[in-house]
């Protein structure tokens, strides 16, 4: 299934490659095609023969290796086969990663659901045991080829990028840098502290990526997968008042520590993983933003009010980095 060609731009990514691509694999399209909600990758669903849809990814140019995304895929089929709800892709020929016209893609069978209701306590146990056995069987075994999450690849490397970035207004660059530095300082103290150990993880745990249907949850999308610290799949579920957080957690936890350890120092990362992702996010909008679906749908980036934004945000982290740690006893 594997064709050579040169690498392609989204630009080159016109409906007529799309239902090519497929019917290269061997599927029937019949016509339908409707863009999903997808910035990072261009993905859609597609009907096929008659009745039924498959949901297509076309991998962003240049982002991933080959390697790197089979290993996304063989994470996904080896928590499938331990009946995890995971949607995984669909194999043709033996093959999970397909090429076409100088694009990587994966077809996914078409799984319905809606968001969690995160202040539901029973859902919150039973997302905890899911989440558990994900990271039992991370454990088992480690990424070659995946992002490693620490300070320094989602921090101090996006901060370099973005102090290399004509993006940055020169009047704002000193007061942004200096927040953004101090901010990494305190993530990687606490970082040093705890010393959490690295495993696969999900990645990017959060409830647009947990789809809820009558049979319970099942997870989507795991694109940002990589080895990192327990707590950043735990993190993105909690909100509200530290009380408020103390109660989630205590809930995943209650299920998650049927399958697997927890490691309570990690406790102390929730806001250190918070920061981290706000410095990460501003990096990943700069990357993006020569593709012209991040001006379109991100309007607000790029603007004098952005920047300033972010350096408040920045120095209200490293207040919400000094609070007292979620007490959970």
């Amino acid at each position: 299934m594997s064709m050579t060609a040169p690498p392609a731009s989204y630009a080159e990514l016109t409906p007529e490659v799309i239902l090519q691509a497929l019917e290269h694999i061997g599927l029937q399209p019949n016509g339908s095609l409707l863009a999903l909600n997808s910035y990072e990758n261009r993905v859609y669903q597609v009907g096929v023969d008659e009745r039924e849809f498959v949901v297509v990814k076309f991998y962003r140019p240049g982002r991933w290796s080959d390697a790197a995304i089979q290993e996304e895929h063989d994470f996904a089929f080896e928590l499938a086969e331990q009946e995890i709800p995971i949607v995984t892709p669909l194999r043709f020929a033996g093959q999970s990663l397909l090429h076409y016209a100088g694009f990587r893609l994966a077809v996914y069978p078409r799984r319905g659901g809606r968001w969690p209701e995160l202040d539901n306590r029973d859902n919150l146990e039973q997302l905890g045991r899911f989440i558990g056995r994900i990271h039992a069987v991370g454990r088992s075994r480690r990424f070659a080829h995946r992002l490693r999450l620490n300070v320094q690849t989602w921090g101090r490397d996006a901060l370099a990028f973005l102090q290399q970035s004509e993006l940055l207004p020169n009047e704002m660059r000193h007061n942004f840098v200096g927040a953004a530095e101090q901010l990494l300082d305190k993530i990687e103290a606490e970082f040093d502290a705890v010393a959490p150990e690295s495993i696969r993880i999900y990645g990017d745990c959060h409830p647009g990526n947990i789809l809820w249907s009558d049979h319970g949850p099942h997870f989507v999308d795991l694109d940002d997968c990589c080895s990192g610290p327990q707590m950043q799949d735990l993190w993105m579920l909690l909100s509200g008042t530290q009380d408020d957080m103390a109660q989630q957690l205590l809930a995943i936890l209650a299920g998650y520590e049927t399958f697997t350890t927890f490691d309570y120092a990690q406790v102390q990362l929730v806001e250190p993983l918070r920061g981290l992702r706000l410095i990460h996010y501003c990096a990943w909008l700069a990357r993006r933003w020569d593709d012209p679906a991040f001006p379109h749908h991100f309007p607000w980036f790029n603007t004098p009010r952005y920047w300033e934004d972010q350096i408040n945000t920045f120095r209200e982290q490293i207040e919400r980095c000094d609070l007292p740690v979620i007490r959970l006893h």
